[in-house]
């Protein structure tokens, strides 16, 4: 009777054993993040609380960096284009890659040449792509702003007039970001049983209820982190905006990370750029966690 006693003993020890060695195997690797990863995020702080330069850290001068920042009208006007930039992108390349992924899962003619062709504004490098769309629109002899003159709506300069120029970079943001989502929304409904379809069908249920009720609920939670990387892809975007218009005309395209980069890098004020640059982190963490307590959600339920 006394026989089996120690063996849990024994278990937990084995246990902590592995606990023991997984942790020791590990603990380079995690040295090395906090080391790589860790002391930039600190030297940053350090920067946004000092006067300083790319040089010098400078004075020591508090919060005062983030109240210049929050007082400013351009840090604000940045603010706005960088919402509706990021709406735009969110949301329309996700409308047009579900539907996009819904239309390849059905039997066409040629799809996967057309799922092919259709992940090129993706793969393509921005350089590329910000080249060709600058040749597109940029100036009156690019085909766009002749084919708007030819029509009728005369010398049209798509990246010159303000209210043109932001609809142009955040539909050039969509073209270049649906392939991404068209992705993520062809693993979603992969998981999707056709069954499901076909009783609801029978059930009389039309198109619109199936796709509500059914594929929706269903694509939920991949929605939500598909939502999630590409609002961090969006806030966090340099490239898109800087090579097509470089912030400009007048400031009407310049979003957080464009005035973060030119208060460091132009005006060499390293304190009110990374503060910018802190703020913006903020509301991504914020952003992020609410999309990640509605992944949770649909997961429990």
């Amino acid at each position: 009777m006394a026989g089996p006693g120690p063996r849990p003993i024994v278990r937990r020890r084995g246990v902590r054993r592995s606990v023991i060695t997984l942790v020791l195997l590990a603990l380079p690797s995690l040295i090395l993040l906090l080391l790589i990863n860790l002391y930039p995020l600190l030297y940053a702080g350090m920067q946004s609380v000092r006067a300083g330069n790319l040089i010098s850290l400078g004075r020591f001068v508090g919060l005062d960096n983030y109240a210049d920042v929050l007082q400013n009208p351009d840090f604000w006007s940045s603010a706005l284009f960088t919402v509706i930039f990021t709406v735009t992108g969110v949301f329309g390349s996700w409308v047009i890659g579900l539907a996009l992924a819904m239309l390849l899962r059905t039997k066409i003619p040629a799809g996967g040449v057309f799922k092919v062709l259709l992940l090129l504004p993706w793969v393509v490098p921005i350089v590329v792509s910000a080249t060709s769309w600058n040749w597109l629109v940029a100036t009156p002899q690019s085909p766009l702003p002749m084919l708007a003159e030819a029509i009728g709506f005369g010398n049209v300069l798509f990246l010159a007039d303000p209210l043109l120029a932001k609809i142009t970079v955040c539909v050039f943001k969509v073209w270049i970001s649906f392939p991404f989502m068209m992705m993520m929304m062809s693993s979603a409904l992969a998981g999707v049983d056709h069954g499901v379809y076909e009783a609801a069908k029978v059930d009389g249920a039309t198109g619109w209820q199936a796709f509500r009720t059914i594929t929706m609920p269903l694509i939920s939670r991949s929605t939500y982190i598909s939502w999630i990387l590409m609002t961090i892809f969006c806030v966090n975007d340099f490239p898109t905006i800087f090579l097509l218009t470089g912030g400009g005309p007048v400031n009407a395209t310049t979003s957080l990370v464009v005035l973060a980069y030119r208060t460091v890098f132009q005006n060499f004020q390293t304190g009110p750029g990374v503060a910018i640059a802190f703020l913006m982190t903020l509301v991504l963490v914020v952003i992020s966690v609410v999309l990640y307590r509605q992944i949770r959600k649909v997961t429990i339920e």
